[in-house]
């Protein structure tokens, strides 16, 4: 009996699977993410490998006992997805064939989608994973001489040997993979690897972001364009009062009075946004917690009121990171957001002012200076609000004159809300609202708690991350999106109601306004840090990963999202 590989670690499992080994010969990075973290992101190639595995995942076929005398006669008998552990190793693997050879011997048989390496040979990661399913094989008591690997691109079998040296050298990764996987944090990605691309993870991961902004020094080369999993789903509105969502055979429905009133694939949602009072059936809740699809509650004024989805990210260190982070480290996070989102102002009134605005530019250009050194939270909440005022009394200096919309109350009234006194506050709290239930499901998906935050203090109920993160896009998104409706008049005034001091969007307006939010956040831009080109809704993912790994001691600090 060999010495067990397992290290006696506290906290770790009892078991690593057989494929988690290959992700880690591929990418120990990769093997950390998926395994000790718990993120998963499929992909074509995800999606291609389940494809191929259909034919073997049903159990099925017995192998006599390893001490069955004359195996021999047992030849050519075959068992699919054959289960075997080994505490010693403290590897389990579901083995997709074994079979029995002429002379009593057993062979693993593994299913592979794609093709051998560009010489004909196994692949590394898989490789392993054969030799682990015959170690583990050889435990159980079996004798294997050989192991093989089935790639379904080039329809045919590789024999994998296994003697000593084979052996030794999976028994030397196995105790590598223990290792990393008691560390807290993940280790660094790899630089300019031809692995990443085709990464499922590489959009979580972010190799050559994080890369980027740890090496500036070196001049790295531009990252390559990153990979987004689902370009094609997009959030679902419903606002009509009554209405009853379910799910059916692959989609999403939306019924009132047994009438439809839409049908979604399920694959093309991001989000389910209900405003008001409409009911999701259980079975339909259980349907989008299994997709991780959320849901999002606003009332019917369009207040972000709730968000429910499945199970929270398994990412125990980067909240633990985010919960224990001290103010030396916070601050400096929050005067570069603060930073950023004064510059993107100054920039909004640069590029769309119809009016002079004067000497605004240079004042807001001279406040983010002074925010990203600021030396307190005092200071900075004074700089931001001067920034604030400076900039909303030129806001309708971006407006066209004469619309049917009147804007001229909004100059009177300055921003203000709790209710919005005018059209222009009222479409302005309305997007606010839409941005931040983006940033609270992209910050819940990225593995933070949304309503702890680095600049807004949190109270109940009030995602405060979420907040600050929008602070660098209100500008961009949120802003910009209220200029386009009224100067492009899709807003209009019998969109609106004027009620006991406030203004109200009606339910036409409302969705003249989630249309051009939408529209604003699939617009493409150029990544002023990375180079590459990014919709904005890819933008606010990206944000939020980029200060995971700040977070969590990957990057040196954090870079605001700005445009020139």
């Amino acid at each position: 009996m060999t010495a067990p590989v397992r290290p006696d670690l506290p906290g770790l499992p009892t078991t690593v699977p057989a494929r988690m080994v290959n992700e880690f010969v591929y990418c120990p990075r990769l093997f950390h993410l998926e395994w000790v973290q718990g993120r998963f992101a499929t992909s074509d190639d995800v999606e291609e490998g389940l494809y191929v595995h259909r034919v073997v995942d049903e159990a099925g076929g017995d192998l006599p006992d390893p001490d069955e005398e004359d195996l021999e006669r047992f030849a050519g008998r075959r068992s699919r997805s054959f289960w075997v552990t080994s505490p010693d190793l403290g590897v389990t693997a579901k083995v997709d064939v074994v079979e029995i050879d002429q002379d009593g011997s057993v062979i693993p048989v593994d299913y592979k989608k794609g093709s051998p390496d560009r010489h004909g040979r196994a692949r590394p990661g898989d490789e392993t994973q054969s030799l682990l399913q015959a170690l583990l094989l050889r435990e159980a008591g079996y004798t294997v001489r050989t192991a093989e690997l089935w790639y379904a691109g080039s329809r045919r079998r590789l024999t994998v040997r296994v003697d000593d040296e084979q052996i030794a050298r999976v028994r030397k990764v196995l105790e590598d993979l223990w290792q990393v996987a008691a560390r807290d944090g993940a280790p660094p990605p790899l630089e300019g690897s031809p692995k990443c691309p085709r990464c499922s993870l590489v959009g979580l991961c972010l190799p050559d972001e994080v890369t980027t902004l740890r090496i500036r020094d070196r001049e790295p080369a531009r990252p390559r364009g990153i990979m987004v999993a689902d370009p094609n789903n997009h959030p679902v509105y419903v606002q009509e009062q009554g209405a009853l969502v379910g799910t059916r055979r692959g989609r999403l429905e939306v019924f009132k009075e047994r009438q439809a009133l839409g049908s979604y694939r399920l694959i093309d949602v991001s989000q389910v946004c209900l405003q008001g009072n409409v009911t999701v059936t259980p079975q339909a809740m259980r349907e989008l917690f299994d997709r991780q699809i959320p849901v999002c509650w606003f009332t019917f004024g369009g207040w972000f009121t709730g968000l429910a989805q499945g199970l929270p990210d398994k990412n125990v260190e980067l909240r633990r990171a985010q919960y224990t982070a001290q103010p030396p480290t916070l601050l400096p996070i929050a005067a570069r957001m603060i930073d950023g989102k004064i510059r993107n102002c100054r920039t909004l009134l640069r590029r769309n002012s119809r009016a002079d605005p004067g000497t605004v530019p240079d004042r807001l250009g001279a406040l983010a200076a002074s925010a990203r050194d600021a030396s307190g939270y005092p200071t900075l909440l004074g700089l931001e609000g001067t920034a604030a005022r400076l900039y909303f009394s030129r806001f309708t200096g971006m407006l066209v004159p004469g619309t049917e919309l009147d804007v001229s109350a909004f100059d009177t009234n300055g921003r203000a809300r709790r209710p919005p006194p005018d059209p222009v506050n009222s479409l302005l709290s309305f997007v606010y609202a839409l941005l931040v239930k983006d940033l609270t499901v992209t910050l819940t998906a990225a593995g933070l708690d949304p309503y702890l935050g680095v600049y807004h203090r949190p109270r109940f109920g009030r995602p405060a991350l979420a907040l600050d993160l929008a602070e660098e896009f209100r500008p961009l998104i949120a802003d910009s999106t209220v200029v386009g409706l009224i100067n492009n008049a899709r807003i209009r005034s019998s969109h609106l109601t004027r009620r006991s001091g406030g203004c109200q969007i009606e339910r036409d307006g409302r969705r003249a306004v989630i249309a051009e939010y939408e529209r604003r956040m699939g617009h493409e831009v150029k990544h002023p840090v990375f180079g590459y080109r990014v919709t904005y809704r890819r933008a606010l993912d990206v944000q939020a990963r980029l200060l995971a790994a700040h977070l969590t001691g990957e990057t040196d600090e954090y870079t605001p999202f700005t445009t020139r």
